[in-house]
C-alpha cells in the first residue's frame, strides 16, 4: 500500500488512521470514518480502490466535489469517472459502458440518482467491491447539513448485501455519529475518529466595529491568497465583493440567488485562481476541495458550531499555516432570534436556539477557542495554551507574521513556479492545485531539485505526475538555480524512505526489463519506442530507473545520431559543470531538444556505471 501511495499520490507516509482504516477496508468490513476537513478521510477510500478487484463507488454530494475529485485521481494516474446531471446521455452512456468493461476504478455519482430504479439495476451489474458516502453528516436530521437524498442511502445495505460500506464526514457529534449509524446499518462496523485538530490553522474573533477595514487589511496581507468570506445573507456577499473590488481587491460573490451557471462560473474562477477572494452564504464550499485556501472570515455569526468548524476547516487543507477568522457582535444573535421565531416546528426550534447559544459562547470566550472546539466534538483538550489562538497568543498574532516552525524557502523562484503550475493548468483545464498543491512548490523552492530523482523526493511528487510535469518544473529550477549561482539541497528523508534507501533494493518491473532487454540487444531508442508503442520520455524512465537499481546497461553499441552533436553536448555539459538539462539547452539553443540531452545525459552515465 506504501508503494502505491508513493507512486500515485507521492506520499511517503500515510497520516493518522488511514493505514489502519484501509487494512479494515480491504478485509471487507463497514465503517464510519470521523476525520477533520484536510485529514485526508478521500485517501481512506480511494487508495483501497486500487487495490481491491472491482470498482469502488462513491457518492458524492455536490458536482464540484466529484469533478476535482475525479480530475485529480486521473492526474494521478488512476481511471475515475463521475455521473450526474452536468453531463450529456451520451456521455453518462459512455461511461456505464467503460464501468461494465471494468476500465473504471472508481465511479463517483450523486445521492439523488440512487432513487432511479433503472441506476439501481445498472449499478448491481457492476462488481463493485466497496462503497463510499462522503458527507455522511447528510443523512442525520440532527446534522448541520441534512438533505433528504441522502435518506436513500440505506437502501445501500440492500442493494450490495455483501459489500463493505465507507461513511466518512468531518463534522459529526456523538448524536449525529449514532443517527449515521444506524440509518446505513453500520451497526456491526467499526468507527474510526482521527484528532478534530487542525494545528496548522489560528482562531481569531474579532470585534465587528470597523469588519469592513479589518477585512481589507486581512486580505492585503496576504497578496493573491485564496480567501473565503463568509456572510449571513446574500445582500451582504454581494455588498462585500462590491466593496473590495472598489478597494482594488478581485473578489466575487457566490449564493442561492445566483443561477446555476453563474455560481459554477464563480467557483471555476476561485478554484482556477482566477479570482482570488469568494464572498458567499453558507451555499458556497461544500464541494471545494481547494487545499490552499489561506484565510476564512466570518462576517456575520454562523448558525452552529458545526456549520462554523466545516467552514473554517476550508482553510489549509494541505497543512500550511492558515487563519479562521470571526468578526463578532452580540446583535448577530437577534438576527438569528428572527428567523428561529418564524420556525413553526417547537423541536426546532429549541434545536436553532441550544445551536445559537454554543456558537455564541464561543464568539465570547474567554479561554481557549481551539479547546472549546474540540470539547463540542467529545475531544479533551490536555494543553493549557494552545499557542495559536488569540486567547491563548494574543501577543504572537499579527497580520499571519510567519510561522517560526516553516522551514523559509524561496519565494522568488516559488512565485515562478506557481506561474509555471498555473500555465500548466490552463492547458490541461484543470485547477492549479490538480497539477502541484503549494506544499510540493514549496519544498521546490526549499531544496531546488535538479534531476529526476531529487525532484521524486518531494512531497507530492509521484510517478505519475513526474512522468507529466516533471521536466518543465526541473527547467525553471535549474534555470534559476544557475542564474542565482544556487546549489541543489538534500531533501531530508522520511523514516519510511530512509528504511528503504537502507533495504535491499527491490526487483524491477516487467516493462522496465522489457526497455532495458531491446537496449541490450542493440535496439536504438527510436526502434523501442515503435517496437513497444510508448514515447521516448517512457523509454528513458524505465533505463534510468534500471541504473538505480543496479541492472547492467550495455550502451557502448548505441550510436548518437550524429557524433558532433553528441560532442557539442558533452562539452556544454562539462562547461556548465553538471548535467542539468536546462541550462545545457540553454547555452546550446532550441535547434537541440530535451529528449536529446536526456539521451546523451544517460549514455554519459551509462558508460561511467557500466565500462566495458
Amino acid at each position: 500500500m506504501r508503494e502505491l501511495l508513493k507512486k500515485h499520490f507521492g506520499y511517503e507516509t500515510f497520516r493518522p488512521l488511514q493505514e489502519e482504516i484501509i487494512a479494515h477496508c480491504i478485509a471487507g468490513n463497514d465503517a464510519l470514518v470521523l476525520m477533520p476537513t484536510g485529514g485526508g478521510k478521500s485517501l481512506c477510500f480511494q487508495l483501497p480502490a486500487l487495490k481491491l478487484d472491482g470498482l469502488t463507488l462513491v457518492i458524492s454530494p455536490l458536482i464540484a466535489l466529484m469533478k476535482d475529485q475525479v480530475d485529480a485521481l486521473c492526474a494521478n494516474g488512476i481511471m475515475a469517472a463521475y455521473i450526474n446531471s452536468s453531463l450529456a446521455p451520451s456521455e453518462i452512456t459512455r461511461i456505464e459502458g467503460e464501468a461494465s468493461k471494468g476500465k473504471l476504478k472508481l465511479l463517483y455519482i450523486a445521492p439523488e440518482r440512487l432513487a432511479a430504479h433503472s441506476v439501481q439495476q445498472f449499478l448491481q451489474t457492476l462488481k463493485i467491491s466497496l462503497v463510499a458516502i462522503d458527507e455522511a453528516h447528510c443523512i442525520s436530521e440532527w446534522g448541520h447539513d441534512f438533505r433528504h437524498d441522502y435518506r436513500n442511502l440505506r437502501m445501500l445495505r440492500h442493494l450490495f448485501p455483501g459489500t463493505p460500506i465507507m461513511a466518512l464526514t468531518a463534522t459529526a457529534n456523538a448524536r449525529v455519529r449514532d443517527d449515521i449509524v444506524a440509518q446505513l446499518g453500520l451497526q456491526n462496523g467499526r468507527i474510526f475518529q482521527s484528532s478534530f485538530n487542525r494545528p496548522n490553522l489560528t482562531y481569531r474573533v474579532l470585534p465587528k466595529k470597523k469588519a469592513f477595514d479589518g477585512l481589507l487589511r486581512e486580505i492585503r496581507e496576504r497578496k493573491d491568497a485564496s480567501v473565503i468570506v463568509y456572510c449571513f445573507s446574500r445582500k451582504g456577499a454581494e455588498k462585500a465583493a462590491a466593496d473590495l473590488r472598489a478597494n482594488k481587491v478581485e473578489a466575487a460573490a457566490y449564493h442561492a440567488g445566483l443561477t446555476s451557471i453563474q455560481r459554477a462560473r464563480v467557483q471555476e474562477k476561485f478554484i482556477r485562481d482566477q479570482v482570488p477572494v469568494i464572498t458567499a452564504t453558507i451555499a458556497f464550499g461544500m464541494g471545494i476541495d481547494k487545499p490552499d485556501v489561506r484565510l476564512v472570515v466570518h462576517m456575520d455569526l454562523p448558525k452552529s458550531v458545526e456549520g462554523y468548524y466545516q467552514e473554517t476547516g476550508r482553510a489549509g487543507r494541505d497543512g500550511l499555516p492558515s487563519d479562521c477568522l470571526l468578526f463578532y457582535s452580540n446583535g448577530d444573535r437577534f438576527k438569528h432570534e428572527y428567523f428561529i421565531r418564524m420556525m413553526n416546528n417547537e423541536i426546532e426550534q429549541r434545536h436553532a436556539r441550544r445551536q445559537l447559544r454554543e456558537i455564541a459562547a464561543y464568539g465570547e470566550l474567554r479561554t481557549c477557542r481551539r479547546a472549546y472546539l474540540l470539547n463540542y466534538f467529545g475531544e479533551f483538550s490536555t494543553h493549557t495554551n494552545c499557542g495559536s489562538c488569540d486567547i491563548c497568543a494574543p501577543r504572537q498574532i499579527s497580520y499571519a507574521t510567519p510561522s517560526a516552525s516553516v522551514e523559509a524557502y524561496d519565494v522568488e523562484l516559488f512565485e515562478k513556479l506557481r506561474i509555471t503550475r498555473r500555465a500548466l493548468a490552463s492547458d490541461r483545464g484543470v485547477p492549479p492545485y490538480i497539477i502541484f498543491g503549494d506544499k510540493s512548490l514549496q519544498d521546490m523552492a526549499r531544496y531546488y531539485p535538479q534531476n529526476y530523482k531529487s525532484l521524486s523526493k518531494i512531497f507530492g511528487v509521484g510517478k505519475e505526475k513526474l512522468t507529466q510535469y516533471g521536466e518543465r518544473f526541473l527547467r525553471d529550477i535549474c534555470v534559476y538555480a544557475e542564474t542565482k549561482h544556487i546549489a541543489e539541497r538534500e531533501a531530508p528523508l522520511s523514516a519510511i524512505a530512509q528504511h528503504a534507501r537502507n533495504s535491499s533494493k527491490r526487483a524491477s518491473s516487467g516493462t522496465v526489463l522489457a526497455s532495458v532487454e531491446l537496449f541490450n540487444e542493440g535496439k536504438t531508442l527510436e526502434q523501442i519506442v515503435a517496437f513497444r508503442s510508448l514515447n521516448i520520455n517512457t523509454i528513458l524512465n524505465h533505463l534510468e530507473q534500471a541504473l538505480d537499481q543496479g541492472i547492467k546497461i550495455h550502451s557502448a553499441h548505441q550510436i548518437f545520431s550524429s557524433e558532433e552533436r553528441f560532442e557539442c553536448i558533452v562539452q556544454t555539459f562539462k562547461n556548465i559543470g553538471n548535467e542539468m538539462l536546462a541550462p545545457a539547452r540553454s547555452r546550446l539553443g532550441e535547434t537541440y531538444s530535451y529528449d536529446e540531452l536526456r539521451l546523451v545525459r544517460f549514455l554519459l552515465r551509462a558508460r561511467r556505471e557500466n565500462p566495458t
